[in-house]
């Protein structure tokens, strides 16, 4: 049975019209180099923070992936955010086999 809860319980607890949304993402990187990585990673960074968008990831030379969502306390990333990366992504030379998630709510579905 589902409970229910007060708009302000709701956004204490992220929920419902207060929920945060993101989305996961893996791509492939053809890269050598130190150099190469931070530079493909600074603009990636570069695209992120244009849209207002934070990520978390893990990666190396050969491959990167991360969540996605939004910087702002109470944002969520949306679906045209989420094309825009993957429309970037491919668009680099250095990456191959671009993989991206559904929008899901960062606090409770990831």
């Amino acid at each position: 049975m589902k409970e229910k809860r007060n708009r302000r319980l709701r956004k204490k607890l992220y929920l419902g019209e207060f929920a945060i949304k993101g989305f996961e993402f893996s791509c492939e990187l053809n890269i050598s180099t130190d150099i190469e990585f931070d530079a493909f990673f600074d603009r990636f960074v570069d695209v992120l923070e244009e849209k207002k968008l934070c990520m978390g990831s893990g990666g190396d030379l050969t491959s990167l992936a991360g969540f996605i969502c939004s910087e702002l306390r109470y944002g969520s990333a949306t679906d045209a955010d989420l094309a825009a990366i993957e429309a970037w992504l491919n668009s680099e030379s250095l990456v191959s086999n671009v993989v991206m998630g559904e929008l899901v709510d960062a606090n409770y579905d990831f």
